[in-house]
């Protein structure tokens, strides 16, 4: 008895070829979904209305402190049952959004070591200039904040499109999902499994690659700014 069946392989890998774009798709929009809710949480957790910045922080350690698998079902099953405001969403949607919402409190910490990290002297200069504060955040501190924590966010992005195969608990014909109903017509797994495998692997090894590479030309641009900085100071 074959342990891989080479010809069934050739079979279904062009159906789980397919699937993949849809983890992919899913991947995508829960990552956009993350990167708008967790700055928005950032901004919510830094408002000088002291209630509102401490329940954020609340809905942040709560969301970072339970499973996402738990989240996930209460979303699609429990969450259309809750009074006045719950509502009904689709498999898809209920993934994307349950995604989206728990790694967005991961970003909104990568936000907030970001906008920290900006000089206190941009503040003054932007208050000097007599800057809102909606242009003193579009125009001067995120410019600032967002591009040395961009190599972060790519590896959540990476951890994100690895934990797509959990849609599959509420029925999200995602690659893991496609490859268990393939393997369960004909009663073998071996063949469907290692082609998910090798498919995760074929995309985020290299996409961690490109993250390390992307992490290391930023360490090395900060570097060389801080010695021209220092160079500069012992001059004058």
């Amino acid at each position: 008895m074959e342990i891989f069946d080479v010809p069934y392989a050739i079979e279904v890998f062009p159906i789980i070829f397919k699937a993949m774009f849809k983890t992919l798709g899913i991947t995508l929009a829960a990552f956009a979904t993350a990167l708008i809710v967790g700055l928005v949480l950032t901004l919510l957790r830094r408002s000088r209305f002291k209630p509102l910045a401490w329940l954020t922080y609340g809905f942040i350690e709560f969301v970072r402190g339970t499973p996402v698998l738990v989240q996930l079902f209460f979303v699609y099953f429990a969450w259309p049952m809750v009074p006045v405001v719950g509502f009904k969403m689709t498999a898809l949607t209920a993934g994307i959004a349950t995604l989206g919402i728990h790694y967005s409190t991961y970003l909104s910490e990568i936000y907030r070591s970001g906008i920290e990290a900006v000089d206190q002297g941009q503040w003054e200069a932007s208050k000097a200039l007599n800057f809102s504060k909606t242009k003193t955040w579009t125009k001067i501190i995120l410019p600032q904040a967002i591009p040395p924590v961009i190599p972060m966010l790519g590896n959540y992005l990476i951890v994100l499109f690895k934990e797509t195969p959990l849609l599959m608990a509420i029925s999200v014909s995602e690659m893991l999902l496609t490859a268990r109903n393939l393997g369960s017509q004909v009663f073998s797994f071996v063949e469907v499994y290692t082609i998910v495998g090798l498919l995760f692997l074929l995309l985020s090894y290299p996409s961690s690659l490109l993250v390390g590479y992307a992490e290391k030309r930023m360490n090395n641009r900060y570097m060389r700014n801080a010695k021209k900085v220092k160079k500069e100071n012992v001059i004058t």
